[in-house]
């Protein structure tokens, strides 16, 4: 298990919008503003697209850095094994971020959805009042197939970033020719485990469209 360090500042944020008491003011401030608990959500999702979109680039860049490195030929090892090991602290970085949108997004959901089903409960039109549940109903499906989508991605990320930090706590210990080229044969398989999760984050991210679509239809009526 990789232990994560993630920022503070957004660590905060999360905790903050999971607590009960906090998320009532954090709402009221919105409502404020004008922002109610959809547009909120419509903005947590497209945040959390930015992130994996975000994570996904690293850790494109820390495979590279580790290929890099398996194809050593000479220079200045110390400064090769320090660039990597930033490559990896970044995208385990970036793969803290998402966890805390997933986070995020299902609290507001939640809340969301207990909301709309409150307001249903309190309308007497039964056409309307039919018509409002099955969008809400549409809305949860959509939202559960989101969170499926994302929770994969979280799933494939831990092994990948393991795997990394496997690598660069082994060329920490071992910082010499021989070790790098021990290394060689675990490239592959490396690059086989982030070109799946490439594939993972493009269908979540596809999720997050989708989901976003329907909440705007919501909006029409």
């Amino acid at each position: 298990m990789v232990t994560r360090t993630a920022g503070g500042a957004g660590l905060l944020v999360v905790s903050l919008l999971l607590s009960s008491s906090c998320s009532r003011t954090y709402y009221a401030a919105m409502h404020k503003l004008g922002k109610e608990k959809r547009d909120i959500l419509v903005a947590r999702i497209k945040d959390g697209k930015k992130d994996q979109d975000q994570a996904r680039e690293q850790l494109k860049t820390t495979m590279q850095a580790f290929q890099e490195l398996t194809g050593f030929q000479g220079g200045d090892l110390e400064k090769i094994y320090n660039k990597l090991n930033k490559e990896y602290e970044s995208a385990q970085s970036r793969a803290d971020k998402v966890s805390d949108q997933v986070k995020s997004i299902d609290k507001v959901a939640s809340d969301l959805f207990k909301e709309w089903s409150g307001e249903i409960d309190q309308m007497q039109d039964r056409e309307l009042k039919s018509k409002s549940r099955a969008m809400l109903k549409d809305a949860q499906s959509r939202h559960e197939q989101y969170m499926a989508a994302m929770h994969a991605t979280e799933k494939k990320m831990e092994p990948v970033l393991q795997a990394f930090h496997d690598q660069v706590t082994f060329l920490k210990h071992n910082l010499n020719a021989r070790a790098i080229k021990s290394l060689k044969g675990t490239a592959a398989r490396i690059d086989n485990q982030v070109q799946s999760l490439m594939v993972d984050i493009e269908r979540s991210m596809k999720e997050a469209d989708a989901f976003v679509a329907s909440l705007s239809k919501t909006d029409e009526g």
